[in-house]
């Protein structure tokens, strides 16, 4: 009986570690969805692998295929910064999202008139058509 209690024991610490192991994978096309002033909106953010570093986009409908700054991801937590280009404006925003399979979520944080703003984000990264 120990021993049986003892192999699910070793079966089971090894399973959490193998999980917390999994390193979180930014790659691809992720649908974004977030909130401001009451309204919805979306943007499209793209994730690649080149050489060892990650670079990308992110898309807003008025706005195409702006270059990201600083993408890193360290434990799970992707980080990076944009420049949307608003009615004659150009806004930085500081992304902090934490990746979980194929969702994030986090904060997006933007100086607006000399006062800083933060809003949440979520996504979902688009499936391979197979």
């Amino acid at each position: 009986m120990k021993a049986i209690l003892s192999a699910a024991m070793v079966l089971g610490l090894c399973g959490a570690a193998g999980a917390r192991d999994e390193k979180a994978n930014p790659v691809g096309t992720w649908q974004c969805e977030y909130e401001i002033g009451g309204m919805k909106r979306t943007s499209t953010l793209t994730i690649k692998k080149d050489g060892n570093k990650f670079v990308g986009t992110m898309s807003w409908p008025d706005q195409k295929d702006e270059k990201l700054k600083d993408v890193k991801l360290k434990d799970g937590t992707l980080t990076f910064a944009a420049v949307r280009k608003f009615m004659d404006m150009e806004i930085p925003l500081d992304f902090k999202l934490t990746i979980e399979k194929d969702k994030f979520k986090g904060k997006a944080a933007a100086e607006i008139g000399g006062e800083k703003q933060e809003f949440d984000i979520e996504g979902k990264r688009e499936k391979k058509d197979k």
